[in-house]
């Protein structure tokens, strides 16, 4: 089963997102900003990294550049979800491999996770 880190500092988004992807058929762990998605990146090599933007100790952004920078971590596909910055995680192609806004539909999020992962 394909592990799923979820970086949200909003505990109640985190919970729909874990449930909705749980309920796909994945394994979830989460993480309430990007230096702890960042952590458990780094320890568990995850299948896929699904980010929010704004985020305390460190942005969406600062979490996909330090695992692109890592030759180790560069490989693992990257949402990002948004309610207002999706403008820039589109400007930054390199970093994301899908920009979702929020509020986003569940069947689009579980489409382009199984994608991202087929």
């Amino acid at each position: 089963m394909p592990l799923i880190v979820i970086a949200e500092d909003e505990f109640l988004i985190a919970d729909v997102l874990a449930i909705m992807l749980e309920d796909a058929g994945y394994e979830v762990a989460t993480a309430s900003h990007g230096r702890a998605a960042l952590a458990l990146v780094r320890e568990k090599r995850p299948s896929l990294v699904v980010t929010d933007f704004m985020m305390p100790l460190m942005t969406g952004l600062e979490l996909a550049r330090a695992m692109r920078a890592d030759e180790e971590l560069a490989h693992i596909p990257v949402i990002l979800t948004s309610g207002a910055q999706g403008s820039i995680g589109r400007a930054h192609p390199d970093m994301f491999d899908a920009v979702l806004d929020k509020p986003y539909n569940e069947k689009k999020l579980i489409e382009t996770v199984s994608r991202l992962l087929s």
